[in-house]
């Protein structure tokens, strides 16, 4: 047995939480077990839960693979993560998505929960075979094409007819393809004078809009991935104001960063480290994002880790990779946008990175209150603490962070999956 002394639940009054079995079997004062792990003044959270997690297993190991990405998940205070399908074979059949589903079962440092392609190899053709992934034993209820938009809307509207079947949801990467013919950063005053293509928020919008109406028209689940801008939210709130049934994420840097990074950069303009799909936005747009996580509107917090190796990302804005690495920092950082901006207390953190997210991708036993029979999915959290950035000190494969050189709050201190710890004292178990 193991208990954890003087833990702050939910940022509460300090506690003793004691783990028997892989579950919390008693939360009070003075327990006692054969292993005690003092807690003083950390944060205790249920296990953090990722919808948005590239582990880019099969097929680009050189960027990150299950096992480098799930122990950059466990560092970050993550017990479950889902792995996207756009892997090198796509994850659009039974057989890719069990694959994944048993590396994240051999790698043990978190739950992996694979997401099926809404459409066979990303092409946007056909429907991939929803159905099967389904059935499999990866069991998968979260599909998207994430990295390339369904922009057909028959198309779309047939993958939410028929996920309905097995109250699966689709998640929809928002994008106009159209629109964003060459697009390189956020349309804007930054881009005109920086001479980049720009990427207009009405591409995102106009896709989120025909997409909630479809939603409605079905009865089926819709969930937007990475909103990026205030129109977006916008028509998300409108969706919800109608009750149908729509969820939405925002991502960590979308929280913390605009587009004026990548002319402020402290190496100088063009720094490719800021190039992401979808693009920073404006100050405006961050606000709105902030405001939108606070109210409920977005319902949760999701990282869109999306590592890649150095020569993908080192050299010119156009030719550079989008993506930035989030695991490891998310927590900080979300720390950084909305408790200490007063936006959320921890317990509203609790309910957007991991109470929220295990409901939309239908986890059971993950995002459940730290209560005696609970399974004992807890992340334990410094949130007083604050530390530089230091990519080289990163358990993921890859070292593409924006906030290199940042100084953000707090630091996990230990993550338990089922009782068990992943990390302690900062590391890796």
């Amino acid at each position: 047995m193991i208990v954890i002394r003087n833990a702050r639940i939910l940022g509460g009054e300090p506690r003793d939480i004691l783990i028997a079995n892989g579950l919390i079997s008693e939360i009070g004062a003075g327990l006692g077990g054969d292993t005690v792990i003092e807690a003083e003044g950390l944060i205790a959270l249920p296990g953090l839960v990722d919808l948005h997690t590239h582990l880019r297993e099969p097929g680009r190991e050189d960027a990150e693979t299950v096992e480098t990405g799930t122990r950059a998940a466990a560092m970050g205070g993550f017990t479950a993560v889902h792995a996207m399908a756009n892997t090198s074979p796509v994850a659009d059949t039974a057989g890719v998505v069990e694959q994944v589903w048993r590396r994240g079962q051999e790698a043990g440092h978190c739950d992996v929960h694979p997401v099926g392609a809404v459409t066979s190899g990303l092409e946007g053709k056909h429907l991939a075979e929803l159905g099967a992934m389904a059935d499999s034993q990866a069991r998968v209820r979260v599909f998207s094409d994430d990295g390339k938009c369904v922009s057909d809307a028959v198309l779309m509207r047939r993958a939410l007819e028929y996920v309905k079947a097995f109250d699966g949801v689709v998640a929809q990467h928002a994008q106009e393809p159209r629109l964003t013919e060459g697009a390189q950063l956020n349309e804007g005053e930054v881009s005109g004078r920086l001479g980049l293509t720009g990427w207009p928020a009405v591409a995102e919008e106009a896709i989120i809009a025909r997409d909630c109406l479809l939603a409605a028209h079905v009865g089926s689940r819709l969930h937007v991935c990475h909103v990026s801008t205030a129109g977006s939210v916008e028509i998300i709130r409108w969706a919800k104001s109608k009750g149908w049934n729509v969820t939405a994420e925002v991502t960590p840097h979308h929280l913390l960063l605009t587009d004026s990074c990548a002319e402020a950069s402290p190496v100088g303009p063009y720094n490719p480290i800021y190039k992401v799909n979808p693009p920073l936005r404006t100050h405006d747009d961050v606000a709105a994002l902030r405001e939108a996580l606070a109210d409920g509107t977005i319902d949760c917090v999701a990282t869109d880790h999306a590592p890649h190796p150095v020569e993908d990302k080192e050299t010119e804005w156009a030719a550079a990779a989008m993506g930035m690495i989030g695991l490891e920092t998310a927590l900080s950082v979300v720390q950084e946008a909305m408790v200490e901006t007063g936006l959320l207390d921890w317990a509203g953190v609790a309910d957007r990175m991991s109470v929220r997210p295990a409901r939309i991708g239908r986890l059971a036993g993950q995002g459940l209150p730290l209560e005696p029979g609970s399974p004992a999915n807890i992340t334990l959290y410094d949130p007083a603490v604050r530390t530089p950035v230091d990519p080289t000190a990163m358990v993921s494969r890859s070292r593409n962070t924006p906030y290199e050189g940042l100084t953000l709050p707090g630091r996990v201190v230990a993550t338990f999956l089922r009782g068990r710890p992943t990390v302690l004292d900062g590391k890796l178990v």
